[in-house]
């Protein structure tokens, strides 16, 4: 695709600032015009990077003036910064001491895409979920006010200051209001940077959405006249913002927004200020850190901005893979010619291309489906449905539970709604999906996206949970798809599904082909799939058991992949059967019985955590069936937190790749085959 980059810089100073920079500290021995060239050199690197690797790139080249204001007034050695998600970090990083980190990134030799406490003092929580920053912000400042340690203009001004940064997409997140509702209370210093850049991922949606696109259309910095300070005599806050004019200089006083929103939680507002413009963000900055209540500086930023591929195309450049760009200087670092093209790398069909193309299909086939996701069209394939579908496909923002919420409302009505999400955002809506979807026995279906490992997010986004989490559910049906064939199939089921909740999990990944050619049959309630043929122990009859498999994997989801290589790896050494196990709740009784009760040991594998989920469910199983269990080997993530890397080295350090399926099912058949001429079983080492 070709882009104009109206936006180019020129080429920076030969003497770079950003390599020398030990700490935030510096900062302040800069000019601003080394300021600017330090902006650009901070996008350079970024750019650089991502390019190569990956990465969130268009909200933090967004951010980079903002990080170098923010650092420059505020020592967060001392005070508290806390972000709102958390992919805009990349600039903050690099301001503290991380460069050095950035070839890694998202690696585990290198820097965390979102902030990462274990990497620097710097980064107070690790967070990558929408709405958190400002009650945990608030949660900061009551403790360091109780501490004694809290900022006071007269009683400590040597105290710890506090400031989130939060986006216009975020701040419409239930938490987030929750949040604000909490901050209007303080009676101490306390931030709030409202970075607003018109965006999120995608367009950000709903009644306060509309509301920012008018103030950013018709901005009203108006001072502070005698007839306007009156007016503020009846409005919720307004003794707030008259305290605001008296303790602010000139310019503080005329950049008070008197009409704001903010002002309703009890909030003083300041803004909108160009979020771009270094001289002007300090000056503001360095009067609200002083200010000893509660403030929101609403800053207008530009999302991808000095880069014209990124800015006009931000939802594309949000976390895009590896690119290359034609008409690049030539450290290949940015863009500086007209008409450049970038092209994406890609390296197949990925998960959410085919659920996206899957749900428009069925959505073609019955009129009664209708889909939402919450802020992640792109991410979700949604994007495709609410270009052909608009009356029945819904973008409701950063609102997990009130989409939730509102699809039960429709499913009630009688439709057949499917919520795309990712399956880290999911818990963010399970009293949704237990108390108006489940407990009314309504059928809504969920669409889980990047489940299991994703790589270099990291633990942040992690889907371990969602099987423990939905397992919990009377009349519950949950799925993992191994392939397209298998997706396809789990949605057609989950349409004709109307006894409850119905959930299919996939991660983010490309599709494998090994079972294309085949005919992938339909997916009935509680029952797996034999992936080897000959093998199946369903289809021995009552011969002798050398007719048996010395071992069989039951695999869920595209784990179920890895475990036909697993298989493939001992096919000189063992007959191994493979399952596609298809349903963790319920699980297949009749083919655990046929296994457990014959001897069989069984090695379940999952991508989740091995705590409560679809390995717990077999060893369940066969507890209720009077089975015994010892047999039973369960892989999956451990009971720890893994951090950002390929998903690839991710599944090595969870066992979960296919040459560790191999060796805990060489492990389970030593351990239960009888030592020649002794009658007893064999000691081999339980994995």
């Amino acid at each position: 695709m070709t882009h104009n980059n109206s936006n180019a810089h020129p080429h920076p100073h030969p003497e770079l600032l950003l390599p020398s920079l030990r700490s935030p500290a510096d900062l302040r021995g800069m000019s601003v015009t080394q300021l600017q060239q330090l902006a650009l050199e901070i996008r350079r690197a970024i750019c650089g990077q991502v390019m190569k690797t990956g990465g969130h790139l268009a909200p933090n080249l967004g951010v980079v003036e903002l990080s170098i204001a923010m650092h420059y007034v505020f020592d967060f050695a001392h005070d508290r910064l806390l972000f709102d998600v958390g992919h805009q970090c990349y600039p903050h990083k690099l301001l503290t001491g991380r460069l050095a980190m950035l070839d890694g990134l998202r690696t585990s030799k290198g820097m965390a895409g979102f902030p990462e406490p274990r990497e620097s003092p710097y980064d107070l929580f690790s967070v990558g979920h929408a709405g958190t920053g400002i009650s945990t912000a608030v949660g900061m400042a009551r403790g360091d006010t109780l501490n004694r340690e809290g900022f006071d203009p007269v009683t400590n001004p040597g105290g710890r200051r506090v400031a989130t940064i939060i986006g216009d997409a975020s701040i419409v997140n239930g938490v987030a209001m929750e949040g604000l509702n909490g901050a209007g209370t303080l009676k101490r210093q306390f931030l709030v940077v409202l970075n607003d850049n018109g965006m999120s991922i995608s367009k950000p949606q709903g009644a306060v959405a509309e509301y920012f696109n008018h103030v950013r259309l018709s901005p009203r910095y108006g001072g502070l006249k005698s007839k306007a300070k009156e007016m503020l005599k009846g409005l919720p806050g307004g003794s707030l913002v008259r305290g605001a004019y008296h303790k602010g200089s000139e310019a503080f006083k005329h950049m008070l927004n008197e009409d704001s929103w903010f002002e309703h939680f009890g909030l003083a507002t300041v803004g909108p200020v160009d979020g771009h413009d270094l001289e002007q963000l300090i000056r503001v900055l360095s009067e609200a850190r002083n200010f000893d209540r509660p403030m929101v500086l609403h800053v207008k930023t530009i999302k991808g901005k000095g880069f014209g591929f990124a800015e006009s195309d931000s939802s594309t450049f949000h976390s895009p893979p590896a690119f290359s760009v034609s008409g690049s200087d030539p450290d290949g670092a940015a863009v500086v010619s007209e008409g450049c093209r970038v092209e994406l790398k890609k390296d197949g069909r990925s998960f959410t291309a085919a659920i996206g193309d899957i749900m428009v299909e069925a959505m073609k086939r019955d009129g009664k489906i209708v889909a939402a996701t919450a802020a992640m069209p792109d991410g979700t394939g949604v994007s495709k449905l609410l270009k052909l579908y608009p009356e029945r496909s819904f973008d409701t923002g950063i609102c997990e539970s009130h989409a939730l919420d509102m699809l039960a409302g429709m499913a009630k009505t009688g439709l057949k709604p499917f919520l795309a999400v990712y399956s880290t955002f999911l818990q963010r809506a399970f009293d949704q999906a237990f108390q108006e979807v489940s407990l009314q026995g309504l059928a809504v279906r969920l669409l889980l996206d990047r489940a299991g490992l994703v790589g270099g997010d990291g633990a942040v986004h992690h889907g371990f949970c969602d099987i423990a989490l939905l397992r919990v559910l009377p009349r519950a049906a949950i799925m993992g798809a191994m392939d397209e064939p298998s997706l396809s199939a789990a949605v057609e089921f989950m349409r004709n599904y109307d006894a409850g909740l119905s959930s299919v999990r996939y991660p983010r990944d490309n599709v494998s082909e090994r079972f294309a050619s085949q005919a992938c049959p339909p997916y009935v309630l509680g029952r797996a799939r034999c992936l080897t043929p000959g093998l199946d122990v369903l289809e021995v009859g009552g011969g002798s058991d050398a007719q048996l498999p010395e071992a069989a994997i039951l695999a869920f989801g595209t784990c179920a992949i890895d475990a036909v290589q697993a298989g493939e790896l001992m096919k000189m050494e063992h007959r191994v059967a493979v399952y596609d196990a298809r349903f963790a709740k319920p699980v297949d009784h009749e083919l655990i019985r046929a296994l457990l009760s014959r001897r069989v040991p069984v090695v379940t594998v999952e991508d989740h955590s091995v705590v409560n989920g679809f390995g717990s469910a077999v060893v369940d199983a066969a507890q209720q069936m009077g089975l015994d269990a010892s047999r039973v080997v369960r892989l999956g993530l451990p009971d720890a937190w893994i951090y950002q890397d390929s998903r690839a080295q991710q599944m090595v350090q969870a066992g979960i790749d296919a040459a560790s399926i191999a060796q805990a099912t060489r492990g389970a058949i030593a351990a239960h085959t009888p030592i020649e001429g002794s009658g007893v079983q064999g000691a081999g080492e339980r994995v």
